[in-house]
């Protein structure tokens, strides 16, 4: 059965999903730090309660960064008009 989460892609799929990775790492990677940072200064039962809320608000924050860029680069590669497939043809002779 395969992984909801990790879905088998086409070439041209893997592409966009390697640049979102990228953009998403990079605005997110300061977020995952002070996510790291929280955790690590809490014991093992304050993990709960206040900590599981502000870990959770902080994952979700990433995770609409995520849906932010995925749609801003879906938006970038959009065209409303398909290119012309004539060629493009330089100045007339002079008859």
């Amino acid at each position: 059965m395969s992984d909801p989460l990790d879905p088998q892609l086409s070439p041209e799929q893997e592409a966009e999903a390697q640049r979102i990775a990228t953009i998403v790492h990079d605005k997110v990677k300061t977020d995952v730090l002070h996510l790291a940072r929280l955790l690590a200064s809490k014991a093992d039962p304050e993990f709960f309660g206040k900590t599981e809320f502000e870990v959770r608000d902080r994952v979700h924050e990433i995770g609409a960064c995520a849906l932010e860029t995925a749609l801003a680069e879906r938006k970038k590669r959009a065209t409303s008009v398909r290119a012309s497939s004539a060629q493009v043809v330089g100045n007339r002779p002079v008859s």
